[in-house]
């Protein structure tokens, strides 16, 4: 993609270092997901640059923004605005980035819940933003990057499951859209098996 250079010199300027950091490693982890996958490096690369474009933005902007476009929020993201940060990075993506692939600006806003029947493309960024080089916290990461370039639907369907444990085991909340996800592809294992 040959826009990809300017976009990340503009996103560099919009996101903290760290955050930058972590956009890098899933944009290539992405690419490295794409080639595993035969699926268009580029395409996987520009949602991975992308994915966290509004992470920095103020949660009161975030609601605004989605409100304007007519995006729904629902009750957990409205008492937690930190997970509108995809949604409204779908939106910033077609604006201030001019991404009108509707296969990409899919994937970002679903990259931290997932959604039932995802695309090759939203499971690619939805995996390389849990494997990539940088995280080192969440559980069974190995087991996880290893299933990563094996299959991706039961990689999906491990990281919710682990993301369900720890909120359960921490009392957080958990947004009903990973719960619904897990369900969906722990059904279709149980269907195929």
């Amino acid at each position: 993609m040959k826009d990809l250079e300017k976009y990340r010199k503009k996103l560099k300027h919009h996101i903290d270092k760290e955050r930058y950091r972590h956009t890098l490693g899933v944009m290539y982890t992405a690419a490295s997901l794409a080639m595993a996958y035969h699926y268009d490096t580029g395409k996987a690369m520009l949602a991975g640059l992308l994915h966290d474009c509004a992470k920095n933005m103020p949660h009161d902007k975030k609601i605004e923004l989605c409100q304007k476009h007519h995006v729904e929020i629902t009750d957990i993201e409205r008492e937690n605005p930190f997970l509108l940060h995809a949604k409204a990075g779908a939106i910033i993506a077609k604006i201030k980035y001019d991404v009108d692939d509707e296969e990409i600006l899919h994937a970002i806003a679903v990259h931290t819940t997932g959604t039932p029947a995802m695309s090759t493309l939203d499971m690619i960024l939805f995996i390389a933003d849990y494997i990539e080089p940088g995280r080192d916290k969440a559980q069974n990461l190995a087991q996880v990057r290893e299933m990563a370039f094996k299959n991706l639907e039961q990689t999906v369907e491990k990281i919710l499951y682990d993301t369900l444990n720890y909120l359960n085991e921490k009392s957080g909340r958990i947004d009903p859209a990973t719960q619904i996800t897990y369900e969906y592809y722990k059904n279709r294992r149980n269907l195929t098996v």
